[in-house]
């Protein structure tokens, strides 16, 4: 039975919205620790290092989060695929909110010793699952309420979570900054953590109002839902989950080192006020609030491929002045760097999500897309800080990591152009699915 139109707009907006504010809260978290481990976290967990040890190995806990997120696909994509897109949803919310709330409880190295960094890397752990189990739910239940002609608009829903959650994470660190002065060292770094408790209840609330997808229903009906998702998904894409993974440099890569490393560069090297760069990396979030969702509804006029293939070009180019502007230590030249090195990787993540929902059937697609994604997290995003550090240290230049930009760009174009979404052939693998699940 075909479901009435005003019935499917009616509850695509409330994914919409569960969509926006769920991940935005998500990524409110995952962010936060990102600027943590660049400003106080060397100095609060790792006191007995050197200052370059110190942040690497701070740089190091923030890694381990991108390499539980593929642990956390898995796991939540198993079920997912299985039980539903929603039970995954409101129970990766859960996880990802209390590990938050618990690193604002933390002691330090001061007060516990050694214990204090393994918990922190424990919880960064937990936090890593969290999100390696939200993006797949998210975008899969979007795309699945979804028209399809806005198809990669009402995708992209998802991929605002990160604009939305890093501008609130940053607003944040920088009232409290202001507000506590010389004790944010001491205790003003615990309050953005310990509102993540109060931000999951929200985030719960409206999840619990959503309802879900009506392709997934008819599935869980027709008693066609994979038995071995994850393991179906390897075995049966593993050339789409590579390349669609390494479409992801492009974009991941200069995020991170924009957001992440390049804090630590202005303040350690450029001896720049923390505060001061802490907003001015705020531009890339604007940036990306403003260009994803054009992108993705771009994409639903001239392909999801052509607009990522842009945003790559766009990315390379910007990479090329990136840090000979930020070396100048002049304000507007640093915006003007950062926004330059924005616009490509969001002109990137606007049809993403949408280009790697549509390479996977329906009761393969939310392990496939979070398994793609995912995975880049590792070899991406993941990687960017401690390589970036690790090029600067080496080479004792920061063209070096401008470089590394460039690579990444080339050999996303490269698995772009390889890519072949097979949403055309989706209607017929599902159908061969249901039959071969009722004989």
């Amino acid at each position: 039975m075909k479901m009435d139109e005003s019935v499917r707009k009616k509850q695509m907006k409330k994914v919409a919205l569960a969509s926006v504010v769920g991940t935005s809260i998500e990524w409110y978290d995952f962010f936060l620790y990102g600027t943590m481990a660049a400003l106080v976290f060397p100095q609060l967990f790792f006191p007995e290092s050197s200052s370059y040890m110190g942040v690497l190995q701070s740089f190091i806990t923030l890694f381990v989060g991108f390499l539980a997120r593929p642990i956390g696909a898995i796991i939540f994509s198993s079920y997912g695929d299985k039980v539903g897109r929603k039970a995954a949803l409101v129970t990766s919310l859960l996880l990802m909110g209390i590990s938050t709330t618990l690193m604002g409880l933390l002691p330090t190295y001061h007060s516990i010793g050694t214990v204090a960094p393994i918990l922190l890397v424990l919880l960064r752990f937990i936090q890593g699952i969290g999100v390696g189990g939200e993006w797949g739910g998210s975008v899969t239940l979007s795309v699945e309420w979804s028209s399809k002609k806005s198809k990669g608009l009402t995708g992209s829903m998802t991929q605002l979570g990160v604009p939305i959650g890093m501008i609130f994470a940053t607003l944040v660190v920088s009232l409290c900054m202001s507000l506590t002065g010389d004790s944010f060292e001491a205790w003003g770094w615990r309050i953005p953590f310990l509102l993540s408790f109060a931000l999951v209840f929200i985030g719960l609330y409206i999840r619990l109002g959503i309802e879900e997808s009506p392709e997934f229903e008819k599935l869980k009906e027709e008693k066609a839902t994979a038995k071995q998702p994850v393991l179906e998904t390897i075995k049966g894409y593993p050339k789409e989950i590579l390349l669609a993974a390494f479409t992801r440099l492009a974009d991941n890569i200069p995020f991170y080192i924009c957001t992440t490393f390049t804090v630590y560069y202005a303040t350690t090297h450029l001896h720049m006020d923390k505060q001061l760069i802490t907003n001015a990396v705020l531009l890339v979030a604007i940036t990306f609030l403003f260009i994803v969702p054009y992108a993705a509804h771009l994409s639903d006029k001239f392909g999801r491929k052509k607009i990522m293939f842009s945003g790559m070009i766009m990315t390379l180019l910007g990479a090329l002045p990136y840090f000979y502007l930020i070396n100048t230590k002049e304000l507007v030249l640093i915006a003007i760097a950062i926004v330059l090195l924005s616009i490509g990787p969001a002109v990137i993540y606007g049809p993403q999500a949408t280009l790697l929902a549509e390479i996977f059937p329906v009761h393969l697609r939310f392990s496939g897309s979070s398994l793609a994604y995912q995975f880049a997290a590792i070899i991406a995003g993941g990687l960017a800080p401690t390589i970036s550090l690790t090029l600067l240290e080496k080479f004792k230049s920061p063209y070096a990591i401008t470089m590394y930009i460039v690579v990444c760009c080339v050999i996303s174009i490269t698995a772009l152009t390889l890519l072949k979404p097979k949403d055309k052939q989706t209607q017929i693998i599902v159908e061969e699915h249901v039959r071969a699940s009722n004989e």
